[in-house]
């Protein structure tokens, strides 16, 4: 009778084997069908034309937005003063500037032109101006408000995903190559992995509406699923579908053949949240990615490794002793790369530890260090204090370090969704670029006109460069150039600065300090001769 379980075993594990190869190899044609798209690069908006509250004499026949890096536009709608949008199909993409032509001839009153591009780091990023024909009018209403419903899908299958690639993916691994041929936790890490498959999906529909400001009742329209395997997010999925599918197989294929799989799903883990995501689209990539790999790694074989063990532990498994021996052994290096990957990206992604303090993305980082720290010490407990005498048999202090496990894992889904707020929070770096772009305006009249821009486009000190043109486009060669900043609103009287001229044809002011953010009037005063001053104003916005 003994000999004959392990030939049923055998026969029944290659049944399962099959079966589950066959759902892979059907998932694994699906999406490699449907994947098609590139990824884009972070962006932030630095000019428009024409700029944000100009008001213009008639209509222009485009419009233009000038980004910090190339973007892929995914919705360009022009609402006109009573309200009703057009959307804006017909534009050309120039390195980074992106310009729309305007469809039609626009009455007089207020327009607001909304666009909505999609980054490197597969998140939408997406704006409104507002200009003028003839004279100002009461601006049309525009709905920014949060889609709480779509958000809170995104942070759901975001958790969920993470909990198929780290619990599930990882769990495969640490069955194939820790547990010694015990089976504690398969049902567990299948059903996670299952979850991942599921959550994977779901996440790259919910990626698709936020792309395009859709509700979640737009989920099934095809334009949607199109939009989101455009980003770089549909390589995240495509990946974390083939590491979840490898580590299902692991589990159902034979001793021999499952670790490979399970080796191939762990390392499919770190590629998947390598392709996408703030921290991989940071500079320098070649630092970014590679880490973000590892620390990816890293968790999973940290955090899949838990159930497994745990309830080896509690059930008392013949194998659990050398489970737990093997993990022990092997954690410490790779809690090592883990802490070392995650604290190089963390510098790279904060830059200043105020930042920590005064942004979104720190404080949800302040949190996720938390409990690292506690997941740390608890770790820290178990490795040093426990194991020793769970390895030598003490009954009751593997009961102990079972609990202590289960502690963990809740520590480690917390984590999870203190991560996956990151989702919906732009980290410092990507601020500071933002912040560190110029601001630039248009200003025109018969006279003359000139083009200036501010660095950086925000409150503090800056430069100011003008090309000063004639009304027609023409050089003009002016005697004096003065620079008038104000903001009556806020009592700050004008600021009145000369001009110098470096000789590269431009004018310039230095050493000029912005005190206050928010919309400001700037003149330029041209002397053009000794009987003849011209005048020319228009308002810019300044950043905080």
């Amino acid at each position: 009778m003994n000999a004959i379980f392990p030939l049923q075993r055998t026969a029944t594990t290659r049944k399962r084997f099959n079966w589950v190869a066959g759902l892979f190899a059907m998932i694994i044609t699906f999406i490699m069908m449907a994947a098609t798209g590139q990824a884009f690069a972070h962006a932030a908006l630095i000019k428009t034309d024409p700029a944000d509250g100009a008001v213009l004499a008639q209509a222009p026949a485009r419009f233009s937005l000038t980004f910090s890096e190339p973007v892929s536009p995914l919705v360009l709608t022009l609402v006109t003063p009573d309200g009703t949008p057009v959307a804006l199909t017909s534009f050309r993409l120039t390195d980074q500037t992106l310009e729309i032509d305007n469809p039609q001839a626009l009455k007089s009153g207020t327009h607001v032109l909304s666009w909505r591009v999609i980054s490197a780091d597969g998140h939408p990023v997406g704006g409104s101006l507002l200009f003028s024909i003839g004279a100002p009018s009461e601006p049309p209403a525009v709905s920014e408000a949060i889609d709480w419903p779509l958000r809170s899908a995104i942070w759901i299958g975001k958790v969920l995903l993470y909990a198929g690639l780290f619990l599930g993916a990882g769990g495969a691994f640490a069955i194939a190559w820790l547990a010694g041929g015990g089976r504690a936790g398969q049902r567990f890490v299948a059903g996670t992995i299952l979850c991942g498959l599921l959550a994977a999906p779901l996440s790259l529909g919910f990626q698709g509406l936020d792309a395009l400001g859709a509700p979640l009742s737009h989920l099934a329209q095809p334009v949607v699923w199109r939009t989101a395997l455009g980003t770089s997010f549909g390589w995240t999925v495509l990946l974390a579908l083939i590491a979840l599918g490898l580590g299902l197989l692991s589990l159902a294929a034979p001793r021999a053949a499952a670790r490979p799989l399970a080796l191939a799903g762990l390392a499919g883990v770190g590629a998947a949240l390598a392709a996408s995501g703030h921290a991989s689209a940071a500079e320098p990539q070649w630092l970014t990615r590679p880490l973000v790999f590892v620390h990816g790694v890293g968790i999973a074989f940290w955090a899949g490794a838990l159930v497994p063990l745990g309830l080896a532990l509690k059930r008392q498994a013949a194998d659990a002793v050398e489970f737990l021996r093997r993990f022990s052994s092997a954690i410490l290096p790779v809690v090592a790369l883990l802490a070392a990957a995650g604290i190089v990206l963390a510098v790279i992604q904060v830059r200043t530890p105020s930042a920590l303090v005064d942004t979104a993305y720190g404080r949800l980082l302040l949190v996720k260090l938390a409990l690292l720290v506690f997941l740390f010490t608890l770790a820290a407990v178990n490795r040093w204090k426990l194991t020793a005498s769970a390895e030598a048999g003490a009954t009751e202090v593997q009961r102990r370090l079972t609990r202590s496990v289960g502690v963990e894992v809740l520590i480690v889904l917390a984590i999870f969704g203190v991560a996956a707020g990151w989702r919906f929070t732009p980290p410092p770096r990507a601020l500071a670029i933002a912040a560190a772009q110029p601001v630039s305006v248009h200003i025109h009249a018969l006279q003359a006109m000139a083009d200036l821009s501010i660095t950086p486009g925000h409150a503090g000190p800056v430069v100011a460069s003008m090309i000063i043109m004639t009304g027609d486009f023409g050089p003009l060669d002016a005697k004096e150039v003065t620079l008038v900043l104000s903001k009556p609103d806020s009592g700050i009287e004008p600021l009145r600065r000369a001009a110098t001229k470096p000789g590269d044809g431009s004018w310039r002011v230095d050493n000029l300090i912005i005190p206050v953010s928010g919309r400001w009037t700037v003149r330029v005063d041209i002397l053009v001769s000794e009987f003849e001053m011209v005048k020319i104003e228009a308002p810019i916005d300044i950043r905080p």
